[in-house]
């Protein structure tokens, strides 16, 4: 195991890399204005009890079912393919980690929850990408809508599961068009006679 903990870093470059190490960000790690670069898959990351202050968090192969559910990011950059990420706080760990002010707009983002934050302080991706905004209150007003493939059968039901600080969900139109047998073009067509949207 590789392990960064108990310091602060400030302005440095940090590749994870390994092929045949897990990586352990935590406890009492705060990264200042440096550069995370993930080659690994989250299988091999652990992100715990840390901060991550102005950074770009660049990864280099999709970053699967990631939680930052123990992580505090502040003014951070994305860039590169997440899919079935959770940010901000989790229910379970109130004040354990958070989310404001950072950028999603060079990245690709598909099903990845914002909990408990202020997205509003936030830059979403944009189309292809698309973020809806409150679906746990809004769940039956969006499996009411004519989405195509079976989209409001298996997705937006899936909503009222999930916990009531879900603030957002955003989506890759191409990547959630082809689990669900439609195309991104027909789910835009829904989306522009939306309101609560992004895209």
């Amino acid at each position: 195991m590789i392990q960064f903990s108990d310091q602060e870093i400030v302005n440095e470059l940090l590749v994870l890399d390994s092929a045949t190490e897990v990586y352990y960000l935590g406890h009492n790690l705060t990264l200042k204005n440096c550069t995370l670069v993930i080659r690994v898959p989250a299988r091999d990351l652990v992100i715990a009890r840390t901060q991550l202050i102005d950074c770009t968090i660049e990864v280099k192969r999709v970053l699967k079912n990631f939680q930052w559910r123990s992580v505090h990011l502040k003014g951070c950059r994305f860039k590169g393919r997440f899919s079935g990420n959770d940010f901000g706080e989790s229910p379970s760990s109130p004040g354990e980690a958070s989310i404001e002010g950072c950028d999603f707009t060079e990245a690709s983002v598909d099903a990845s929850r914002f909990l408990g934050c202020d997205v509003r302080t936030l830059r979403l991706p944009r189309w292809p990408c698309f973020t809806l905004f409150d679906p746990v209150r809004r769940w039956r007003e969006l499996r009411a809508l004519p989405w195509p493939g079976d989209i409001g059968d298996i997705c937006v039901e899936g909503f009222a599961d999930d916990p009531p600080s879900t603030v957002a969900i955003t989506y890759s139109a191409p990547e959630l068009a082809k689990r669900r047998g439609t195309t991104p073009e027909a789910i835009k067509a829904v989306l522009e006679k939306l309101d609560g949207v992004f895209f």
